[in-house]
């Protein structure tokens, strides 16, 4: 195997198969990247053993082949190379032999064909998203996926795509976010929803590599695997098996009491807050609505903190008190001009929602307090 590619194009592609690598990998040639170049282009491939990366870009191909790199110290070996036309060259099963202007490396290789088999999806549901609005809606939604794994399927993200809309969910136990996108979707005959159940760790490699414009990202779905493509890169995924909690029986449909303040005031004033509560034993930030006034504490033995701000009230004034980190990972995904509020007593979920329309909704499980 011969090749030639631009040392940018070599890295970008590197720096985005390599996210799948897995730090301590079972089997060594799972810590390498598949090299195969051939017709003009370069194919690079990672795998963790479940999460799958490839990157495919043109080059200039003097002998088509297969290698296996060893992937931290060739990434590494790229990034410092100068800027220029990188040859690779692999003339035996031992060694790649990497040029760039003046500077010459060896790097052992591993043989192509211990590399596991990549097979792709052909058939299944089909849905297509731009890929802003994709990264938008992972990167809002990824906080309130569970990191226990006792229970696994909360680990993961539901995405739930009809005809007019795409959600995906995700809740920890202790908060739910969700994300909307309103545009036509074509299912397969016969289909109403395309539902699939996404790992959380899959989704947060996937929102890194998106592209940060309007082009479509076609994610393929059969009963046990997803595949999305993009551009020159194509990820593949196993999904969580089971059936996600029915999330829409957790959120209430009728509020006694809505508020509204100013999202920047807000969040600073609890950014501030949470320098105390840090010292505290509960983390704790406490909100107190009455007429047009919020009030926000927070206390701990060193000290103590209160904040008072502007706010429309409709309803019984509240008193109600939130883990400071929960509170702060929802009102940092928000980006209306106001925080809009709704409760029905301070043990009951608060639910976040926009000012118009129904673009997203977050729930917050407020903490008991006895004063």
């Amino acid at each position: 195997m011969i090749f030639t590619m631009n040392s940018q194009d070599l890295l970008e592609g590197l720096n985005t198969v390599t996210r799948a690598l897995s730090a301590r990998s079972p089997k060594q040639i799972l810590e390498g990247i598949l090299i195969d170049a051939a017709d003009d282009r370069v194919r690079m491939t990672c795998s963790d053993g479940s999460l799958v990366i490839e990157y495919t870009n043109a080059a200039v191909i003097k002998e088509e082949g297969q290698a296996v790199l060893p992937g931290k110290l060739f990434t590494e070996l790229i990034r410092k190379m100068p800027v220029g036309d990188v040859n690779v060259s692999v003339t035996d099963n031992r060694t790649a032999v990497i040029r760039c202007m003046k500077n010459r490396s060896n790097l052992a290789i591993m043989n192509a064909d211990e590399y596991p088999e990549i097979e792709s999806l052909k058939t299944g549901s089909v849905v297509k998203i731009p890929q802003n609005r994709l990264r938008d809606m992972i990167s809002r939604v990824v906080f309130a996926i569970a990191t226990d794994e006792s229970r696994q399927i909360l680990t993961g993200s539901l995405l739930e795509v009809s005809h007019s809309e795409a959600r995906l969910v995700a809740l920890d136990g202790f908060r739910l976010a969700m994300q909307k996108v309103f545009q036509p979707f074509e299912l397969p005959d016969g289909v109403d929803v395309v539902k699939a159940i996404i790992p959380g760790k899959v989704l947060n490699e996937l929102s890194r590599i998106l592209p940060d414009d309007d082009a479509f990202c076609t994610m393929l779905f059969d009963r046990n695997r997803m595949q999305c493509t993009f551009g020159n890169i194509r990820l593949t995924s196993g999904l969580l098996a089971g059936e996600y909690i029915d999330y829409r029986r957790i959120i209430p449909a009728d509020f006694k009491t809505e508020a509204k303040a100013n999202r920047i005031s807000v969040q600073d004033a609890i950014d501030r807050a949470s320098l105390m509560a840090r010292e505290g034993k509960n983390n704790l930030i406490r909100m107190s609505f009455k007429g047009d006034v919020l009030k926000i504490t927070s206390n701990a033995e060193l000290g103590d903190v209160e904040e008072e701000m502007d706010a429309t009230l409709n309803g019984d004034d509240i008193d109600i008190a939130f883990n400071a980190r929960y509170i702060t990972d929802v009102i940092r995904n928000v980006s209306d001009e106001n925080l809009c509020m709704k409760f029905n007593s301070n043990i009951s979920p608060c639910v976040v929602v926009p000012e118009n329309g129904d673009d997203f909704i977050y729930l917050i499980l407020p903490v008991r307090t006895f004063q």
